[in-house]
């Protein structure tokens, strides 16, 4: 029993870290899952509450936490706009002073600590697809910077901790993904346009819906996460993970308008400041250190999420 791998999971009620929980469990960790429920939610991880080898314990990372484990993953952080800029302060706080507690965590107990970075960190990038070792367009006095800035930071200090206290860390940069639990509310265009399409609602795009990005969804991401955290010590990142396919906007809205079988009409509306015109991995680097690349097909992906969302919606609503 005290071989049995002890993982600490930040955000672990949220989207990505509820799927990232579940595929703990099933290959036999002991698995800590923390959140503060600001994104997450308990409706997440219901079916793993009875899990003898779960535990989930409501808490901020920007406060210290005291527990013993072997790895952490490090994925608190409201992670989609709507969510981000509604406490930007709040936002740059989870994002550096979580990181600090975490990786002072690793550095205590002695555990290897990966954190969820972004693609965001690129900005509005100038370099197409993205590679790791782009620095970026990042205009740090918008209304995006509270995430993008707060992520960037977040990575340099996980190097001056492998640098300074010789922390194991890992660095994933993570692009868009979606699938099951995502928020409805999230503002992000995958569960916009799923909601809208199955409401009857118009289905709102941005400009023209000539911007493109790349849909990862989540059980590939995972699985990326996890085989990076398996490297050796001496594989840090930051590695992209998600899918290099790109598709518009527009083209993902009529894909969703059809899944749904239902017959919305598309409704333009002005762009945001600072939205990405082009958002997509080079992926090279995950493929040659970790043997992964995305598998399902982005049809497949959007008709689970799209199963999902209509459940979801015919469900009478419960408190968290």
């Amino acid at each position: 029993m005290m071989s049995r791998k002890r993982v600490l999971v930040t955000g672990g009620a949220g989207f990505i870290g509820s799927h990232l929980c579940e595929r703990l469990l099933a290959e036999g960790a002991s698995v800590l899952c923390v959140d503060n429920y600001f994104t997450g939610t308990r409706d997440n991880i219901a079916h793993l509450l009875a899990h003898p080898r779960f535990e989930a314990m409501r808490h901020d990372i920007t406060f210290p936490l005291y527990v013993e484990v072997d790895e952490i993953y490090n994925l608190a952080c409201p992670a989609s706009p709507v969510h981000y800029q509604f406490d930007p302060v709040q936002t740059t706080k989870t994002s550096i002073s979580g990181a600090l507690n975490m990786l002072g965590l690793a550095k205590r107990v002695k555990a290897k600590v990966l954190q969820a970075s972004t693609s965001e960190v690129y900005g509005d990038p100038e370099v197409h697809p993205q590679r790791e070792d782009y620095r970026g367009s990042v205009n740090p006095l918008g209304p995006r910077a509270c995430y993008d800035e707060g992520k960037r930071c977040a990575e340099t200090l996980f190097f001056d901790y492998r640098r300074q206290h010789n922390v194991r860390i890992k660095v994933a940069r993570i692009f868009n993904t979606y699938g099951p639990r995502m928020h409805p509310n999230d503002g992000r265009v995958v569960s916009n346009f799923i909601v809208q399409a199955l409401r009857g609602e118009p289905v709102t795009i941005y400009g023209e819906g000539t911007q493109t990005r790349s849909f990862c969804f989540v059980d590939d991401l995972v699985e990326g996460l996890m085989r990076l955290m398996a490297t050796p010590d001496e594989v840090t990142g930051p590695v992209n993970l998600g899918n290099p396919h790109e598709i518009t906007v527009r083209e993902l809205a009529e894909r969703v308008i059809a899944l749904c079988g239902e017959d919305a009409r598309i409704e333009k509306r002005p762009l945001p400041q600072d939205d990405p015109t082009r958002r997509c991995p080079d992926i090279g680097l995950a493929k040659r250190l970790l043997g992964w690349e995305p598998k399902v097909p982005l049809e497949d992906g959007l008709r689970r999420t799209v199963a999902y969302f209509d459940a979801l919606l015919r469900r009478p609503e419960t408190a968290d």
